[in-house]
């Protein structure tokens, strides 16, 4: 998961600690809008409907964003030569996040989960720990060009047989990788876009205004820029269907896994990350403190939306009104629990674990 971050609403003003709780209110509104998206429903084409499903394929990828951010700020002491590439912290982190990723999926919520994605990012991320700016900017725009052009390939080559069904723990090692990194519902080959995004922009000054004004100024920019380019180019060829596989390519359909999406969703993650760097950096008002301790706490509540749907929302809300009702109640109950929890407690429960267990006692 994203870096924990451990600043308080009185230490927010300080130089360089808005920074921390503008990633964690970015992190929490990452979390609100996954709830709203899996409680549902997405069906329905009024203004009001359109607008609760804003988070949808959007949400994800600035939860992605922000794990590049996060891994970046947990490496930037072994990048300036301090201390050795923290490689074991990592890997735990990513069998964690690999393991509770498998748990989750096999319960009954309908959702595909997101975390072996997340983990196998974070091993993907090691071997470029120390790699220049640069070159994660060139990696990242292969996966916004490559990746989908990968995916649509292999797809065209099974003749569309994959149908990016959630891992399991009962896939064999070939339909995992496979799943993992090209057919599943969030495809390494696709998503390390906005992982590595996140990677390069973790290296940047984020207490600087200007950085926070670009982000919001370009995250526009992108995200209106490659919906209207999508719109007029659908509009010149045609809807795109399953029989021209390659005419996908113009799609910016959210989760379509097609460059503009990739663009459109990005860009408006740097936007909304541009806005809480921005906002934190001014002054931390209470009213942001909520989404503040929910992003402190974003595994946790990740895991708990999942654990809720399970457990006492499925087969869920059919209407609107019944979505936002059911993604509010769970939304107040999880950040009154962080609320709460942060009180008394750093670390968030599940993030906890996060934390390489100490094996053996220090200075032995």
């Amino acid at each position: 998961m994203p870096r924990h971050s451990t600043s308080s609403p009185t230490q927010s003003n300080r130089p360089g600690q808005g920074r921390h709780a503008g990633l964690d209110a970015a992190r929490g509104l990452a979390v609100a809008g996954m709830i709203i998206v899996n409680v549902g429903p997405r069906g329905g084409d009024s203004l009001a409907e359109t607008l609760y499903r804003l988070p949808y394929g959007r949400a994800s990828l600035l939860f992605m964003l922000l794990g590049g951010i996060g891994f970046s700020l947990l490496t930037r002491r072994a990048r300036s030569g301090e201390t050795s590439i923290p490689a074991g912290p990592i890997l735990w982190r990513a069998l964690v996040l690999f393991v509770c990723g498998l748990l989750l999926q096999a319960l009954d919520h309908g959702v595909s989960v997101i975390l072996v994605t997340y983990a196998a990012l974070f091993i993907v991320a090691l071997p470029l720990t120390r790699a220049a700016g640069g070159v994660l900017l060139v990696l990242a725009g292969f996966g916004v060009s490559l990746g989908p052009i990968l995916w649509l390939a292999v797809q065209e080559r099974t003749d569309k047989a994959f149908d990016r069904d959630p891992l399991t723990a009962t896939d064999s090692a070939g339909e995992f990788l496979a799943g993992t990194f090209i057919t599943g519902p969030y495809p390494v080959a696709v998503w390390a876009a906005p992982f590595l995004l996140g990677m390069w922009l973790g290296r940047r000054d984020l207490s600087s205004q200007l950085l926070g004004t670009r982000l919001v100024i370009w995250g526009a920019v992108s995200a209106l820029g490659a919906r209207t380019i999508s719109i007029a180019l659908i509009a010149y060829m045609g809807e795109p269907t399953s029989h021209l596989v390659w005419q996908r390519l113009i799609s910016s359909v959210a989760h379509s896994q097609m460059p503009l999406w990739l663009v459109e969703g990005t860009g408006a993650a740097l936007f909304v990350v541009g806005l809480c760097l921005k906002i934190a950096d001014r002054c931390f008002q209470s009213w942001l403190e909520p989404l503040v301790k929910l992003g402190q706490l974003a595994f946790t509540a990740y895991v708990g939306h999942l654990l809720i749907l399970a457990l006492a929302v499925r087969p869920g809300p059919a209407t609107l009104p019944g979505g936002l009702a059911v993604s509010a109640l769970i939304l107040v109950a999880l950040i009154v629990f962080s609320l709460t929890w942060r009180r008394l407690v750093t670390r968030g429960p599940l993030e906890m674990l996060l934390r390489p267990p100490r094996l053996w006692p220090s200075g032995t």
